[in-house]
């Protein structure tokens, strides 16, 4: 039968690796996730505001058509 032997192992290797970059490459997958997502749902939630609209969402190459106001200056409250 086989002899087991108990070799201890030190502190440092027993927790793992904390570096930056191990940590980075973690957690970048999903931070990335999370901040498409995120930019999403503020672009959603502030897509009626005019700020946002005339400033960003009008200027885009594709959807600035969708975006654009079309409604008559007469019908406008303000």
């Amino acid at each position: 039968m086989a002899k087991i032997s108990y070799r201890p192992i030190p502190a440092y290797q027993r927790l793992g690796s904390f570096s930056a970059s191990a940590l980075s490459q973690r957690w970048a997958l999903s931070l990335g996730i999370w901040g498409v997502g995120a930019g999403a749902a503020a672009l959603l939630f502030l897509s009626v505001t005019p700020v946002v609209r005339n400033g960003l969402l009008v200027k885009l190459p594709v959807l600035g058509d969708y975006y654009e106001d079309k409604t008559p200056a007469s019908d406008k409250p303000f």
